[in-house]
């Protein structure tokens, strides 16, 4: 339930092309491939056994944790949420990344398709 109702939430801002993930029971649950199947999203799921495919969510949960949750603490779950939320709009907006030539996944999202590829 809790997966299904984060992808709902997520939804309400943009329904991506593709949807990436491990091969977790969360994920091969039937109502999670039915809400993305409705959804018109396509399913991507790494091989088992290769945590390496998922590399980039991989290193972002280490980002957010290492630069976010283990400096902080948070007094209830209302303020760990606000701390997440804060943490992600900087890390899309804010932060430079070395994969982008140190520009922000928010300007390289901006930027014309054309643009991206070269």
């Amino acid at each position: 339930g809790f997966v299904i109702n984060c992808l709902k939430r997520a939804l309400c801002h943009g329904k991506p092309a593709i949807i990436n993930s491990d091969q977790g029971s969360h994920f091969t649950n039937a109502d999670y491939l039915g809400l993305l199947k409705e959804y018109g999203i396509q399913v991507s799921m790494d091989g088992k056994g290769r945590a390496t495919d998922n590399s980039r969510t991989e290193r972002f949960f280490r980002a957010l944790k290492y630069e976010c949750i283990y400096l902080n603490e948070f007094e209830n779950p209302k303020e760990l949420r606000k701390g997440i939320r804060r943490y992600v709009t900087f890390y899309n907006t804010d932060r430079p990344h070395q994969s982008l030539d140190y520009l922000t996944p928010a300007t390289v999202y901006k930027q014309p398709k054309m643009a991206q590829a070269s």
